[in-house]
């Protein structure tokens, strides 16, 4: 599969993101835990050099909660600040304010010898597309001040929210790079759905997670569906069969199958699952 998918609207908020940067103290990313590396957008280490760095695994609630203890072990060696968190739920979120306080430390200490007192940290939010930015802003400020959609590309400019005294807030529309030059990148990321679903073929992305799930998670194939083939395209007839996904004359109808498989990984009833593992720890969940 060649995934690639880079709206016209990304150019221009990616521009307005290198103009509000020099306003910035820190930079809050959000990465998706069940695969936190392809989740990242390259760019944003160039964008936010020289700034303080917070890194939320959200969605944490997803992955493997052993592999989130080595995700955030690993970024930590990177020299960032890591969390995780659960927007939905609000799992994590009251840890933030602390942390911020603690990665703006130098700042805040610099602004007291220059005489200026409760000036608030200013953090850009970023993302790519899908990550559940504006789902962690309204649960952070308690209020739904950032749209939300299970759609990527729901915001599309720039907008500041003062949270309070010592916090305020710049949400950025998702921003994905104008080519994945790993395709390995590009398919994560349309497991996640942060790629627009209506470019991708969900029968070949089925068989990619299939093949996946085979490798690392056997285990959850064969609980759910009762799917022990070896081949993806037999794991996918097994689903389709056990799922009632039947064409006249009782062929399996793969496509409805397939879109299946993908709902019910993103909707976390196939268990907690993450599809990458830190550098050098490429070992089963």
């Amino acid at each position: 599969m060649n995934i690639q998918w880079y709206p016209g609207h990304m150019t221009k908020a990616k521009r307005a993101m290198k103009e509000d940067i020099k306003l910035i103290d820190l930079i809050v990313e959000l990465v998706d835990a069940r695969v936190p590396l392809a989740s990242r957008n390259p760019d944003i280490d160039e964008l936010g050099k020289g700034k303080a760095r917070l890194i939320l695994l959200n969605k944490s609630d997803l992955a493997s909660e052993k592999l989130n203890e080595a995700w955030t072990a690993w970024f930590k060696e990177q020299g960032f600040y890591v969390l995780k968190v659960n927007s939905r739920s609000g799992a994590g979120l009251k840890q933030i304010g602390g942390v911020v306080q603690e990665a703006c430390k130098e700042k805040i200490e610099r602004d007291k010898r220059r005489g200026i007192l409760n000036r608030p940290v200013r953090a850009m939010v970023v993302g790519i597309p899908n990550v559940g930015k504006s789902t962690f802003i309204n649960s952070f400020a308690g209020k739904a001040c950032a749209k939300t959609g299970n759609k990527p590309g729901v915001t599309k400019g720039n907008q500041w929210i003062r949270l309070n005294k010592t916090l305020e807030l710049l949400d950025t529309p998702g921003i994905l790079w104008p080519k994945f030059e790993d395709q390995h990148v590009g398919l994560m990321l349309a497991f996640i759905g942060s790629i627009n679903d209506d470019i991708l073929n969900r029968d070949e992305l089925a068989m990619e997670l299939l093949k996946f799930l085979k490798k690392n998670y056997a285990a959850v194939l064969l609980e759910r569906y009762q799917a022990d083939g070896e081949e993806p395209a037999e794991l996918l007839k097994q689903i389709a069969k056990v799922r009632g996904c039947l064409l006249k004359g009782g062929e399996p109808d793969y496509s409805k199958a397939a879109a299946i498989l993908i709902d019910d990984f993103r909707s976390g009833k196939l268990g907690r699952i993450t599809l990458e593992f830190p550098p050098a720890k490429q070992e089963s969940a």
